[in-house]
């Protein structure tokens, strides 16, 4: 064992489908329980992680960040290698880094964070898949993209998202910034990458519903700018499946230096 504490942050990806999310919870069966679970039997001590941004049962992660404090003295690929040693198939652990304190500053998974991004990944096709249940959403009826990205627009910039916000959501604040939301198309699969300062309680999945609706003709995009000034959950689109929602990427400062998987990493963009 080593003297001081270290600061370790882990690029942690995971299958959701058999998670009941990320946050621990009694009786286990989440992602911080396993992944805590395999840290205790690699460093032989209790360790407590913190996220970046919990995620519901159901949902994804390509790039979930968690930092923890160690007195063991470990080399970073032991960390990757000696925890997935330790962990399911359904979770790993990707990268591993020390952080230093930063002229006073100390890095926080979550308060240290100044945009997320978000992949919300539909399967648009009359017949369901069953190779890609539970990771994709399920749209039969044809999607139009013009009129989505259309109405995508309306959500750039500094707004109040509360016609997005699940009625449990803890935020302190419904105005959160959307930086980018992009959507593409690759043969039957529709992909929206939502990038924002931060995320309302079953905001994506919310907006994603929405901009359905749009797509398939249901309402024109101009539908999308009522709804967001109307500031009322109740009108707007039902919550859409967790099955097709991955967590992609959490920014930090560059001067962290965090060795971040490419945003563009999933096989299916």
């Amino acid at each position: 064992m080593g003297s001081e504490l270290k600061r370790i942050v882990l690029g942690v990806q995971y299958d959701g489908n058999q998670w009941r999310g990320w946050q621990t919870q009694p009786g286990g069966g989440t992602v911080q329980d396993t992944l805590e679970a395999a840290l205790k039997r690699f460093a032989l001590d209790d360790v407590a992680t913190t996220c970046a941004g919990r995620t519901d049962a159901g949902v994804h992660a390509l790039e979930q960040v968690v930092h923890f404090d160690t007195s063991l003295d470990r080399e970073l690929f032991s960390w990757v290698r000696g925890v997935n040693a330790f962990l399911p198939p359904s979770i790993a652990v990707r990268w591993a880094c020390e952080v230093p304190r930063l002229s006073g500053a100390e890095f926080h998974a979550r308060f240290s964070a100044v945009a997320r991004t978000y992949h919300y990944v539909l399967y648009n096709n009359p017949v369901r898949s069953p190779l890609l249940s539970g990771k994709t959403g399920w749209v039969f009826r044809p999607l139009e993209l013009e009129p989505m990205r259309e109405a995508a627009r309306y959500l750039i910039g500094t707004h109040d998202f509360s016609a997005f916000r699940a009625a449990e959501c803890q935020a302190k604040t419904p105005v959160k910034t959307m930086h980018r939301l992009h959507i593409a198309r690759k043969g039957d699969i529709v992909v929206f990458t939502l990038t924002a300062n931060a995320f309302l309680h079953h905001m994506v999945r919310n907006i994603v519903g929405a901009l359905v609706v749009v797509g398939n003709g249901n309402k024109p995009p101009e539908w999308m700018r009522e709804i967001l000034n109307g500031r009322d959950r109740s009108r707007a689109a039902p919550t859409f499946m967790p099955d097709g929602l991955y967590l992609a990427k959490i920014d930090y400062d560059a001067s962290w230096n965090l060795p971040h998987e490419p945003l563009d990493s999933a096989p299916w963009l």
